[in-house]
C-alpha cells in the first residue's frame, strides 16, 4: 500500500501533507477492516452456554417474536401453564397489539427481545406463541448480549428460525418445546417441567408410555437400526429448510437432526428433504429423527402419489445413519421439550434421544 501512494504522489505531484495524509487514512482503514474481522469472528466463534434451571417463583419474560396475540383470552390461557408451574411472569409491552398477522414491527418485536435477555430480574423467556416473522429478526439480533446473559429461551414452530441462530452465533443451549398456548397435555407438561427445572439431570426423550392398549397412539417406526452420538439440533423442517444457504443456517457436521412439521402433503416433505440432501446436509449428520406428523396427507387428487413413510424411505434408509419416525415433539398434542446444542445419543430401535450430559445449570 505504502508502494502505491509513493506512485500517486510521484505521477500527480501530491504534495508531502497529501501524502501523509493518504498513508494515514489507509493505516485507519486496515484497522476498521481489521476490526471488522475481529468482530465477525467474535460472534461466529462460540462455546457451548448452559442457562440456569428455573426454580419456583422465578420471572419469566413472555414474548411473541413472530405474531401477536391480540385475544385476552389467549392471555389468561398462557398465565394458567406459568401458574401451574409455579413461575411469575412479565409480558413484552407489544405482544397484544395489531390483529395477529398485521403486527408489529420488526423494530419492536427485536426491541422486546433484547431487553428480555438484557434484564436481570428475568430469569427465562417464553414464546407465546410462534406463528410468522421470527427470521425477520436475525440479522439484527445482539448475539454477544445474549452470551454474557443467558437464560431459558422455551420455544418451537416458526422460533425454529431463533433456535438456529442463537445456537450458532451465541453458543446457548435452547429448548424446542412448547409455546404457552400449545395444548399442554399432562406428558407436555411434565415433560417440560422435568428438563427445565432440572429435575431430571440427563434427561431421556421418548414417546408417552402406554399400557393396556392394543394399537399404539404414538407408534414409533424405525427406518434404519443403530445408535449415535452427538450435538442435537433440528426443529421445523420447513422453517430449517429457509434458512439453507445463509449464514443463518445450523451447522450439521457430526449431529444428530431433530424434524417436525405440520399440515404439509407428502410431496412437500419430499420437496425440502430433497433441498437437505442437494445441499449436502443429510450426509453430514450422525442420525435423523422425524417427528410425528400430524395431517401430513396428499390432498385428493394429489400431486404426488408417495406417502408420507414413502417419502421418508427414500431419503433416510440410503443413508448410512440411523433413522427413525413418529417422535412426539412439534405440533402434537404431547409434546417432547428437547434442548439443543446438548450432547446425546440417538437410538433409532427404541426411538429415544438419551442426553449424556446435563442441559442446564
Amino acid at each position: 500500500m505504502y508502494f502505491v501512494f509513493q506512485l500517486l504522489a510521484f505521477y500527480m505531484n501530491f504534495s508531502r501533507r497529501d501524502f501523509l495524509f493518504l498513508t494515514a487514512l489507509s493505516t485507519i482503514n486496515t484497522a476498521i477492516l481489521q476490526s471488522q474481522s475481529k468482530k465477525t469472528f467474535k460472534n461466529s466463534a462460540k462455546s457451548k452456554i448452559k442457562p440456569t434451571k428455573l426454580k419456583k417463583n422465578d420471572l419469566i419474560g413472555v414474548v411473541a417474536p413472530g405474531t401477536s396475540v391480540p385475544d385476552p383470552d389467549d392471555i389468561l390461557r398462557a398465565q394458567e401453564i406459568l401458574a401451574n408451574l409455579e413461575l411469575r411472569w412479565r409480558f413484552s409491552e407489544t405482544i397484544t397489539r395489531g390483529t395477529n398477522y398485521r403486527s408489529r414491527s420488526v423494530g419492536e418485536r427485536l426491541d422486546e427481545l433484547m431487553k428480555m435477555f438484557a434484564d436481570p430480574d428475568i430469569r427465562g423467556i417464553f414464546c407465546i406463541r410462534g406463528g410468522y416473522g421470527s427470521a425477520q429478526l436475525l440479522d439484527k439480533i445482539d448475539y454477544s448480549l445474549i452470551s454474557s446473559n443467558p437464560k431459558i429461551f422455551l420455544g418451537y414452530s416458526d422460533i425454529t428460525a431463533l433456535h438456529i441462530a442463537l445456537n450458532k452465533y451465541s453458543g446457548l443451549i435452547t429448548f424446542h418445546g412448547p409455546v404457552l398456548l400449545s395444548p399442554f397435555t399432562h406428558y407436555t407438561f411434565n415433560n417440560l417441567k422435568n428438563i427445565l427445572f432440572g429435575l431430571n439431570p440427563e434427561p431421556v426423550i421418548r414417546n408417552p408410555v402406554e399400557t393396556g392398549t392394543i394399537r399404539l397412539s404414538h407408534p414409533i417406526r424405525t427406518i434404519r437400526e443403530g445408535t449415535a452420538e452427538g450435538s442435537i439440533i433440528g426443529g421445523n423442517l420447513s422453517i430449517i429448510c429457509s434458512l439453507l444457504g445463509t449464514p443463518y443456517e445450523y451447522d450439521y457436521n457430526n449431529a444428530l437432526l431433530l424434524l417436525e412439521d405440520v399440515q404439509e402433503e407428502p410431496y412437500r416433505i419430499d420437496r425440502m428433504l430433497n433441498h437437505l440432501r442437494l445441499a449436502g446436509k443429510l450426509n453430514q449428520v450422525r442420525g435423523i429423527a422425524f417427528g410425528e406428523c400430524k395431517d401430513c396427507l396428499p390432498a385428493s387428487p394429489s400431486v404426488w402419489d408417495f406417502s408420507l413413510g414413502e417419502v421418508l424411505d427414500n431419503y433416510f434408509k440410503p443413508l448410512t445413519i440411523p433413522s427413525f419416525y413418529g417422535l412426539c415433539i412439534g405440533h402434537t398434542p404431547d409434546q417432547a421439550t428437547f434442548a439443543i446444542g446438548a450432547k446425546a445419543v440417538l437410538d433409532a430401535k427404541t426411538g429415544t434421544i438419551q442426553y449424556t450430559e446435563s442441559v442446564v445449570e
